[in-house]
């Protein structure tokens, strides 16, 4: 199993002896050291280099320093690269005889204000996906921190991401019971991690990935924070054409803005379409912060859908619903499609605020109320 295509996992410590270096020549010399790193870590021969080496006994992590989720290196081993970022690469794996996904981050040594973003978003990731369990969330299995690279270990999900699916599709091709099994294994993964106290605040398509049965869970915790902890940071997390308006002003913020984001996710499954498509991520996020714009709904899109997507990204995080709410109307929807109901005419669909409404005195016919995006 780990012969041509794998390779084990180990890491080269660096036998360079340090040198003095001018005052005078600091600045630049730390500039050029930069680039020369970034150059050398994102050349293939380089991972290859760091994967390959066959020191790693001295690598050995001493017993104060292992964690509980402390990979076994000798049982890792590593195949191909399907995915990169400015960071980290992502590779297919084996690990104890399981097939797995290895996210690699290079923790830059010159940079130490990026180093201390980088360290912090492995340290965040980790604690909290070791502390979940949930079939709509990527499990965790191990990780490990070897500088200059750090690794994070999980289940391989071999259908991609929501947004490689999506590309795949026309658009508006994607059927009612299609899109309700998707929306509703992305609500149950948020409705869990929200009872954990967990704001993900990157929730998109890219982040949402499919196993060989097209399940979806959610995945990417980096930028994720407990929600007690998330008013202690500042500025915005996220991706522009998904994030949350109050976000984008750098405001504060609940776990609503994970409502806002997965409204713009039932938008793209509605549609299969990128938001605010012909748009820069900062023309995006003006839009939506500045002119309270939103991705158009199409004619098409099932009316009870569209409510749900209008209440979801609600300009006032208050009139957003809980992620509770959503999976009960994505359920009910469900057994409409199942019954061959229009969506709307399910007698469970009428929430409670509705109710209340109409016994306050018996005086208005009107059966909705109008809800502001």
């Amino acid at each position: 199993m780990a012969g041509s295509c794998f390779h084990a996992f180990r890491l080269r410590r660096s036998k360079s002896k340090p040198f003095t270096i001018p005052s005078s020549s600091k600045t630049r010399f730390n500039s050029d050291m930069e680039n020369m790193e970034k150059r050398r870590f994102d050349s293939l021969e380089s991972w290859s280099m760091i994967l390959d080496s066959e020191n790693v006994e001295a690598w050995e992590a001493s017993k104060e320093d292992q964690e509980e989720w402390t990979a076994d290196l000798s049982q890792l081993f590593i195949g191909n690269k399907f995915a990169s970022g400015a960071h980290s690469r992502i590779y297919r794996g084996i690990y104890k005889q399981r097939a797995v996904a290895v996210k690699m981050v290079r923790i830059p040594t010159q940079n130490e204000e990026t180093r201390a973003l980088l360290e912090q978003q492995f340290k965040s990731e980790v604690a909290l996906l070791s502390r979940l369990f949930h079939p709509n969330i990527v499990q965790f299995i191990a990780a490990c921190k070897r500088p200059p690279v750090y690794c994070i270990i999980t289940e391989y999900m071999s259908q991609g991401n929501l947004r490689m699916y999506l590309n795949k599709k026309e658009p508006y091709s994607l059927s009612t019971e299609t899109i309700l099994r998707l929306a509703l294994d992305i609500s149950r993964g948020m409705e869990y991690l929200h009872s954990q106290g967990v704001i993900h605040r990157d929730l998109k398509s890219n982040n949402l990935l499919l196993n060989d049965e097209m399940r979806v869970k959610v995945a990417d915790f980096g930028t994720s924070c407990l929600e007690t902890q998330c008013r202690e940071t500042k500025g915005n997390k996220g991706t522009y054409r998904w994030m949350a308006p109050e976000m984008i002003k750098e405001k504060s913020y609940t776990r609503k803005v994970d409502v806002y984001s997965f409204g713009i996710v039932l938008w793209e499954l509605t549609t299969a379409l990128l938001p605010f498509q012909g748009m820069t991520p900062v023309q995006a996020a003006f839009a939506v912060a500045e002119k309270n714009e939103r991705p158009p709904l199409p004619a098409s899109c099932q009316p009870a859908l569209a409510h749900l997507i209008k209440r979801c990204w609600a300009a006032n995080p208050s009139k957003r619903p809980d992620f509770s709410y959503i999976v009960s109307a994505l359920e009910k929807y469900d057994e409409c499609v199942k019954e061959g109901l229009p969506l709307t005419s399910h007698p469970g669909l009428v929430s409670r605020n509705v109710i209340l409404e109409r016994l306050k005195g018996c005086v208005s016919m009107s059966s909705s109320i109008p809800v502001h995006a």
